[in-house]
């Protein structure tokens, strides 16, 4: 359950201001398909940090575990640090062609690729070794972030401050950082 909850938390948390998000509120305008970009993201998030967490989980059997923390640990510190630094509104070029829900699991697939969402999903892997649980986790992070875009996003895009939830995104990946030190 600590995997779960954990990995939960983690990814609701980097993932508020990501770009992903941004892309969750820009495919939701577009189609005006709630639930058809929901099932999107879903598809793809299962598919991404899935592989994402069975990378983790395979690095963690290369090394002994007291590298690993500290690996996991400087790894989240730096994840601490990126997280502060805003995504650009990065163009997100669609299409029609392929419908609400193809289009958003092949945007979300790609977007997510090397985004810090998918690398804390590899450490987080590394560190629970478990990859349904911790996909499991993952997942569920970005749905409810990425819901809250999807459903509520041009009326809270006003009026959250941005900066604070970074903040508070950061604070967590360096606790995530120093109580991995200490297990």
């Amino acid at each position: 359950m600590e995997a779960i909850f954990n990995s939960f938390f983690l990814v609701l948390a980097s993932e508020m201001g990501d770009k992903t998000q941004l892309l969750a509120l820009v495919l939701a305008s577009r189609y005006r398909k709630p639930w058809a970009v929901m099932a999107g993201i879903l598809v793809a998030t299962l598919l991404n940090h899935g592989l994402a967490s069975y990378v983790g989980v395979w690095l963690a059997s290369l090394v002994s575990p007291q590298t690993l923390n500290y690996i996991l640990a400087a790894t989240f510190l730096g994840f601490a640090a990126w997280i502060l630094i805003p995504d650009k509104d990065e163009s997100f070029e669609q299409t029609n062609v392929y419908g609400a829900f193809l289009s958003t699991t092949i945007m979300f697939f790609l977007a997510e690729m090397g985004d810090k969402t998918q690398l804390a999903t590899v450490a987080l892997g590394a560190s629970y070794s478990s990859l349904t649980l911790v996909t499991m986790g993952t997942t569920m992070g970005m749905l409810v972030a990425d819901g809250v875009a999807v459903f509520f996003g041009e009326k809270l895009v006003t009026r959250v401050p941005m900066n604070i939830i970074r903040r508070i995104a950061c604070a967590i990946f360096v606790l995530f950082g120093i109580g991995i030190l200490f297990r």
